[in-house]
């Protein structure tokens, strides 16, 4: 088995590499600076939150409110900030919101044992219909002009590196000590390899996925930051997108696999690259958005189709993961 992850992980790079190789070949302009700084930026919003996907899909779960809880906390802050608000504050009043959105989840899905894929989907609605209809009424809120270090985490650069994808370096260095270098991190794994067995090994389970959840809603509240900052704004029209679908090709195509247990953030950086130099290289060429989209969905059907026959999700462990917590 661990072969087969260590082939999958090293197919998808290869693919990157050759496809990178066509691309700087019959694309003009695509190996320049700027277009390769450009590239990894715009995936770096992509690569942050596939590290909070990660984390549950590893603890055998999934989060599809995930862009819900970015776009709706981050677009109360923006609408606070633009009531008179200061941003620290309005900062805290939307991490609250992210966090509430988290454990919610996380509650419904350990101690109601609703599926995780129909929590998070039906949470994802629940969010976004109260954000649009009591927190804010407008699709786009633009940040708020002359804060030194908000402008500085959009537009700003550290030797030559834009601060967008400084911040996905540095949260995908804390997500890869959070998961090999702490308990917590060895209990997700353990969780998502065999409910059964770690509960009886003493691990509570139910508070441990309360706890993915909630980290999972941390990472897209900062996410939704980085982004805001980036792009001077946030637009509520991102939730009805396919962000969330990029996100999941992200995850399952770098090689965490779907039966939980598995991968880490070594595959959501593979799977970013491969995504980044798909999505640049379509962008270089016109392809239409529903066009880009059919391409991507078919990818992400394939690796779905993959990691089943790679990593099978046997009935016995499937009846633990949901009925044994």
């Amino acid at each position: 088995m661990r072969k087969a992850r260590l082939s999958q992980e090293g197919v998808v790079f290869a693919l990157a590499v050759l496809l990178f190789a066509a691309f700087a070949v019959t694309l003009n302009n695509f190996l320049t600076t700027g277009n390769l700084i450009a590239l990894v930026r715009s995936v770096s919003i992509l690569g942050i939150l596939g590290l909070g996907m990660g984390i549950v899909v590893i603890g055998r779960g999934i989060d599809l409110a995930m862009v819900a809880t970015m776009v709706v906390s981050l677009s109360w802050v923006l609408s606070m900030t633009q009531g008179g608000m200061p941003l620290g504050t309005a900062l805290l009043f939307g991490l609250a919101l992210a966090l509430a959105i988290g454990l919610m989840n996380g509650i419904l899905i350990a101690y109601a044992d609703i599926p995780a894929i129909f929590t998070t989907l039906a949470m994802g609605l629940v969010a976004y219909g109260a954000g649009r209809a009591f927190l804010f009424q407008i699709d786009v809120q633009n940040t708020p002009a002359g804060i030194a270090w908000f402008d500085f985490l959009g537009q700003g650069s550290v030797v030559g590196l834009p601060m967008p994808i400084v911040a996905f370096a540095v949260l995908a260095a804390l997500m890869a000590l959070l998961l090999l270098r702490t308990r917590f991190g060895r209990f997700v794994y353990a969780a998502g390899d065999n409910a059964l067995a770690a509960r009886i090994t003493g691990i509570p389970l139910r508070p441990l996925i309360v706890a993915q959840y909630v980290v999972s809603a941390l990472i897209a509240f900062l996410a939704g930051l980085v982004m805001a900052a980036a792009v001077s704004g946030m637009s509520t029209r991102l939730y009805n997108s396919t962000m969330i679908y990029d996100v999941l090709l992200v995850v399952v195509l770098g090689g965490i696999s779907l039966s939980g247990g598995r991968g880490g953030v070594r595959n959501i950086l593979v799977g970013t690259l491969l995504v980044g130099v798909l999505l640049n290289g379509m962008t270089i060429l016109d392809i239409t958005y529903t066009t880009q989209n059919l391409i991507k969905s078919l990818i992400l059907l394939l690796a779905i189709m993959v990691d089943s026959f790679i990593n099978p999700r046997d009935e016995q462990t499937s009846q633990q993961a949901q009925g044994d917590i």
